[in-house]
């Protein structure tokens, strides 16, 4: 079991940038798939960037471009950088943490459900 700790959101001005940062308990290196997710009141978790095991990433069409998932081995954490954010970009950020080895299906890589392991949230507002 994985602990996970997500900071780093706040207000932001419309086009401005922010760095969300989410703090293992454990080494996640080649061990876990690790996501972010938003969600805001009323809709779905949306799946927005994954990292699978072998470094390699995917993007939700929304934020293609605009967001960076990365990840710091030796301090077990997971960042999203987020720049020219929109005020559609507002809502509550959450990282998860799936141990999986091996590949599995791109599809799933931004689905929750794939996911058992999750933090507290950090809320992110964007104002026009």
């Amino acid at each position: 079991q994985v602990q996970l700790v997500e900071s780093g959101g706040g207000s932001v001005q419309a086009g401005g940038s922010l760095r969300l940062s989410c703090a293992a308990s454990r080494v996640i290196n080649r061990n876990y798939y690790m996501g972010w997710f938003r969600q805001v009141p009323g809709k779905e978790r949306e799946g927005l960037a994954a990292m699978d095991i072998y470094g390699t990433t995917t993007y939700a069409d929304s934020v293609k471009g605009r967001f960076t998932i990365s990840q710091d081995n030796a301090k077990n954490t997971l960042y999203l950088q987020m720049n020219s954010l929109e005020p559609d970009d507002t809502g509550m950020y959450y990282c998860a943490a799936a141990q999986i080895t091996g590949r599995i299906g791109a599809a799933w890589w931004l689905s929750p459900v794939t996911y058992p392991y999750w933090g507290q949230g950090t809320q992110v507002t964007v104002s026009s």
